[in-house]
């Protein structure tokens, strides 16, 4: 593993900020709502306040958190990538202190304002934590292990595990808040599919006169292939060529400023890409 001073310096900066909000956004929402917003931060919770009603004794929520990340960092560090998982233990260590240390402050008491905007305020940290090449921890490790290895888009899976936990919730301490907290972490994943494209993929159709510079644009900045085939323009009864592409949504954009640049007369249509089944490029986790 190799540490540059600038780059590892951003990504720390980002990972330490991220803590400080993750940890704000529980003590200030989550716990002042009663939810439970799934994974291992929502098991945790769930077990501090079931020893509390059960046994009178208050856990310390790093204690609970560390040990339930135990198995989700193996998984990182055997399956993803030994410096991502790093700086999710850095997160994951913050966060879990933070959130015992850190003062909580009531903004509202409306459940419904806290599982909205809570919901945003998680989604949006997931995804300053995943753009920085980490994780916040927990069911993040495993929706990015599943997304690499299946090549889809994993995060509703996650979700669909996270309402178990809150049907547990449910059970235990009624149905009003399990509810609001599916609100909560439908929120967070409709947020987090705004803010992080990477395993969300796009199908571009080009109709271009320069298909050799334009397969090798592709490649260039995505590192994906493509399909040259011909056809013809029956307005002009001319020759075009027609290069087909699947490419990361996140680099969509990166990748059609430089189909431009190169034939600035290109026709470019983008589709929304269900799945892909094949061998498709993803840039590796550090």
């Amino acid at each position: 593993m190799k540490f540059d001073l600038k780059e590892d310096g951003k990504r720390i900066l980002a990972v330490c900020v991220a803590a400080v909000i993750m940890a704000l956004n529980i003590k200030s929402f989550v716990r002042t709502g009663g939810l439970y917003p799934g994974g291992a931060t929502g098991l945790a919770l769930l077990i501090q306040r079931g020893a509390e009603m059960a046994y009178h004794v208050e856990l310390p929520y790093t204690l609970i958190n560390l040990m339930l990340n135990a198995i989700p960092v193996f998984i990182g560090f055997r399956f993803i990538g030994k410096k991502f998982t790093l700086y999710s233990c850095l997160m994951i260590i913050l966060t879990s202190v933070l959130t015992d240390v850190i003062p909580g402050t009531v903004i509202t008491y409306d459940t419904l304002l806290i599982s909205v905007f809570g919901g945003i305020i998680n989604g949006f940290v997931i995804s300053l934590c995943l753009a920085m090449n980490a994780t916040t921890g927990g069911t993040d490790f495993i929706a990015i292990f599943l997304s690499e290895r299946k090549g889809i888009d994993s995060w509703n899976i996650v979700l669909g595990f996270n309402v178990i936990i809150l049907a547990a919730a449910g059970l235990l301490f009624g149905w009003d808040k399990a509810l609001y907290s599916i609100i909560f972490q439908f929120t967070s994943t409709q947020v987090l599919h705004m803010c992080y494209k990477k395993y969300q993929q796009q199908t571009l159709f080009i109709v271009t006169n320069h298909a050799e510079d334009v397969y090798e644009a592709i490649t260039r900045i995505s590192h994906h292939g493509a399909t040259i085939m011909n056809g013809e323009g029956p307005y002009e009864k001319k020759e075009r060529k027609f290069v087909y592409s699947v490419v990361s949504s996140a680099e969509s954009k990166k990748v059609i400023r430089e189909i431009k640049k190169v034939d600035p007369s290109s026709f470019v249509n983008v589709m929304k890409t269900e799945m892909v089944e094949g061998r498709f490029y993803y840039k590796q986790n550090e």
